[in-house]
């Protein structure tokens, strides 16, 4: 949409991103949203070794018999949020680039084209701008999702026994 412009809804929208770039419109931005799913499964990936080791290291059973506690609780929010921590810092390149695809009438056009633009006009740490408020959205949502997901798999499983 053009700044300053009146609001379209979305049969407007679509026809003006068709008028303006045809079909090639619709989709653009696509590569770096597939690019994005790396940061999910480096997430997951370093999640599932952390949790991993977390059972290796875990505290013997309590007395009345069962095998988690808070202290499980709490590491396995704190493996969710390490995990997304760091597949955050590694993949967040691709949002940088995402977002810059995203712009209307801009220079960017590819996704290897917006890359080498930034990293020429703007340096390499452009591809980092905006990671600590990225950071801060995302990794206490991770860390709530992933947790309260083991807890609803241990509670189902515990009814099932």
């Amino acid at each position: 949409r053009v700044r300053g412009s009146k609001p379209m809804n979305a049969l407007q929208c679509a026809r003006y991103v068709y008028q303006t770039e045809g079909i090639r419109g619709f989709y653009r931005g696509l590569t770096a949203s597939y690019a994005g799913i790396s940061e999910t499964i480096i997430c997951f990936a370093i999640y599932e070794s952390l949790k991993k080791h977390l059972k290796e290291v875990q505290l013997p059973p309590s007395s009345n018999g069962t095998e988690r506690n808070s202290t499980s609780f709490f590491g396995l929010m704190v493996a969710a949020a390490v995990s997304k921590g760091c597949a955050s810092c590694i993949a967040y390149p691709h949002e940088v680039i995402r977002t810059r695809l995203r712009e209307e009438g801009t220079k960017y056009k590819t996704f290897i084209q917006t890359a080498r633009l930034v990293a020429r006009e703007e340096g390499y740490l452009a591809f980092y701008r905006g990671l600590f408020a990225q950071l801060i959205r995302q990794i206490p949502n991770t860390a709530i999702v992933l947790s309260t997901y083991e807890l609803i798999v241990y509670l189902l499983e515990d009814h099932a026994k």
